[in-house]
């Protein structure tokens, strides 16, 4: 296998470097390198997040007894015990005149402060007293990224209620399956999605969820069912509500796994799990008050409340836009909105750089990418540095039962296009192959605990799903499974290479499904590509399919003789692909992940 260039393309400035929030904590510990800072905080893990907390400003009406509780548990540690806290009151510490939301709905552009924000989540805070929705009340929001879903989602945290996190682009079925799942005795939904040109159903989908009593935005004239309510009437009265205090904890939200693979596991999130997502923010992202953030997504996905905590937290700004990202019109409200830091999911990118629809666009407040959801291309992600003029993407691995990412970058290291170059701060990661030996190439664990990590599931038995049967570290440590497979590179650099559920035995040769779509991508006329693996009746090795998306009008006919001499080239010339099939889209989940599973059935079935 071909080792791929650790060359940077971006490094940072001296006064990037003096200006970063990580060097402001290495100083303050006299720590002199990143990577040194690092180490001490994995190995400090209790200090760490002491410092941590005190740099967000985290608000407590009761302090914690300690940090967390000796000896640790890796598996269920105790995070922060006696204390009380409700977390939406550590997102309003910045000056409340200070900007909080720039949106941009149906072409009209608007913000609000700080102050504004917190006086529109009291008022859904009370609108929920009033219906009878108390502490421990769980209500679903499925609608778009807007302004309202953000005051919604704060305000039931806020009165002590549990959100219920559901995609706006899942079928009637996904969504009822979610409520189901979660128990959800409300739900905040909008009366239509506005999308381009085009205007998709959203209420009329929950209604055909079985949903529990809606409260609904932007509802149709006479559309209501009856019991529901209109958004302008649902909110309460225009004064303070005082936050419920609850424990550590407490749940605060219920979000789900993307459900590749059959039910979706649902996960809660606690009063600390922003911690962590603040954390990565402020260190990873380099996030610092007045900052402006995006990131197309909606609540459905983890990055949605990622987005809520990273920037109010850090006193920065959010940027919405519920349109499409594909089109220059997103481009444009980046622009106006002044982003400093940008997200992405890299298939996104891919669009952009097809199309050219973002380019010659004033980008230069940006300050930072990242890319999340799926294994970066690096051609792909230098095209994205060339448009804010060559600035750094930093690459984000996690998941929502971590509350943020696990493995990173930051702005104090040069930048290698889709690659990682640090394990998260507060943690460790080791890299395993299949005999449970340290390796450069194989599965990634988790060296728990941390701040964020899930320690249950509410459908699901938790130690089951990432203790079990989990090797001992090279030091007897207690792993956790995550599922990604990669590879160490030259430095501190590392690649995504996609799910170890998604790797393929090919004549007895272990290669992910992610190396071979990277080389397909990487072919004239391909712009998407996913690969499986097919048993062969009676055994042998498995067939290799790669499903192929062309860009427009591109002739695929010899398309697999291209493919299979790609691989061999550039993998390994005994690997034989057994067919390409064309198709016009990949079927994706809500976080833009393929359904390769769907891809499997259509291949047996076809």
């Amino acid at each position: 296998m071909k080792t791929p260039s650790t060359a940077p393309s971006w490094k940072p400035d001296p006064e990037t470097v003096a200006h970063a929030n990580v060097t402001q904590l290495a100083a303050e510990l006299g720590i002199d390198t990143y990577e040194n800072l690092h180490r001490w905080s994995a190995k400090h893990r209790a200090e760490f997040w002491g410092k941590t907390i005190d740099r967000l400003g985290i608000r407590f009406r009761t302090e914690p007894d300690v940090i967390v509780t000796q000896p640790i548990d890796p598996r269920h540690p105790e995070w922060l015990p006696g204390a009380r806290l409700n977390i939406v009151e550590s997102c309003f510490q910045a000056d409340p005149a200070a900007t909080a939301v720039i949106y941009e709905h149906r072409g009209e552009q608007g913000e609000m402060t700080f102050g504004q924000l917190e006086a529109l989540v009291d008022r859904v805070a009370h609108g929920l007293h009033q219906l009878g929705l108390h502490r421990g009340s769980r209500v679903a929001i499925a609608m778009p990224m807007t302004v309202q879903a953000v005051a919604g989602y704060l305000g039931i945290v806020k009165a002590g209620g549990v959100v219920v996190s559901i995609a706006d682009s899942f079928a009637p079925g996904e969504i009822q399956t979610r409520l189901e799942l979660a128990g959800a005795d409300a739900v905040i939904t909008q009366g239509a999605i506005h999308r381009g040109r085009r205007t998709l159903p959203m209420y009329a989908k929950v209604l055909e969820a079985n949903a529990p009593r809606a409260i609904v935005v932007e509802p149709e004239p006479d559309q209501l069912r009856e019991g529901d309510l209109d958004w302008e009437a649902f909110l309460g009265p225009t004064e303070p509500f005082e936050a419920v205090e609850v424990s550590g904890d407490a749940y605060m939200n219920i979000l789900f796994s993307s459900g590749t693979t059959g039910t979706p596991k649902a996960i809660p999130w606690t009063h600390l799990s922003p911690i962590k997502s603040a954390m990565d923010a402020h260190f990873h992202h380099d996030v610092h008050p007045g900052d402006v953030l995006a990131w197309p997504t909606n609540l459905g996905w983890m990055m949605g409340p990622w987005l809520i905590y990273a920037s109010l937290i850090n006193r920065a700004a959010m940027a919405l836009f519920d349109d499409a990202p594909t089109e220059r019109w997103f481009g444009e409200f980046i622009e106006e909105a002044e982003v400093t830091m940008l997200g992405v999911v890299p298939s996104l990118v891919r669009h952009w750089r097809e199309t050219e629809c973002m380019e010659e666009l004033d980008w230069s407040r940006i300050r930072a990418f990242s890319s999340t959801g799926e294994a970066s291309n690096r051609a792909d992600m230098r095209y994205l540095m060339s448009l804010a003029g060559g600035r750094p993407v930093i690459e984000y691995c996690g998941g929502t039962e971590l509350g943020g990412g696990y493995i990173t970058g930051t702005v104090v290291q040069p930048c290698v296009p889709a690659a990682f170059s640090t394990p998260a701060l507060g943690i460790d990661t080791i890299i395993l192959d299949e005999a449970g030996e340290e390796a450069d190439v194989g599965e990634i664990f988790l060296v728990p605990p941390s701040i964020g990590f899930s320690a249950e599931l509410l459908n699901r038995d938790h130690d089951e799903e990432y203790y079990a049967a989990t090797p001992p570290g090279p030091h007897g440590e207690q792993l956790r499974r995550h599922g990604d497979y990669f590879t160490h590179l030259e430095g501190p650099y590392f690649r995504a290479s996609g799910r170890v559920d998604d790797t393929m035995n090919l004549g007895g040769i272990k290669v992910s499904s992610a190396e071979i779509e990277r080389i397909a991508i990487g072919l004239e006329g391909i712009r998407d590509a996913a690969a499986i693996s097919v048993p062969i009746q009676g055994g042998g090795p498995s067939k290799l399919i790669v499903y192929v998306v062309g860009e427009t009008d591109a002739d695929l006919g010899d398309v697999k003789d291209e493919v299979t001499a790609a691989i061999r080239t550039q993998l390994n010339p005994l690997f034989k692909v057994h067919s390409v099939i064309p198709i016009d889209e990949l079927p994706r989940t809500a976080s833009n992940k393929v359904k390769r599973r769907e891809l499997r059935t259509h291949y047996l079935e076809g």
